[in-house]
């Protein structure tokens, strides 16, 4: 697979980003947060994006365990990137890794073909 760099906003293009990446699949979130808002996500490790607006400019939110940081546009309220929760120790003790990333919401990028990717559940099943 080759990567590409895609450009990525949110709905008002206060917020501004760019992530480079070979986007291979989707991933529908099952947490109550991701359910409710409908994002399609994609990992990115940290040196794979880039972000033009300052995180101090946009508004957080943080539930649960508040190791996920949910950044969202303070105009339109989308919200086009997260930092992934940190596994719980039940998920720690049956080997799911850390991920020191972020978690891009792919319907912000410019010219990526949603609905041509595969969707993927929570545990990487093939929906």
């Amino acid at each position: 697979m080759m990567e590409h760099c895609y450009q990525g906003a949110c709905h008002c293009g206060r917020v501004k980003f760019e992530i480079t990446a070979d986007i291979d699949h989707v991933r529908i979130c099952d947490c109550s947060v991701c359910k409710k808002r409908g994002a399609l996500i994609h990992r990115v490790s940290e040196p794979n994006i880039r972000i033009f607006t300052p995180l101090n400019e946009l508004t957080l939110y943080e539930w649960g365990t508040f190791t996920g940081k949910d950044y969202f546009c303070p105009t339109c309220g989308i919200l086009p990137f997260r930092r992934p929760s940190l596994p719980t120790e039940a998920e720690l003790a049956s080997g799911v890794e850390p991920f020191d990333g972020w978690a891009v919401n792919t319907r912000c990028l410019e010219n990526f073909d949603i609905e041509a990717a595969p969707k993927v559940g929570i545990l990487g099943s093939k929906l």
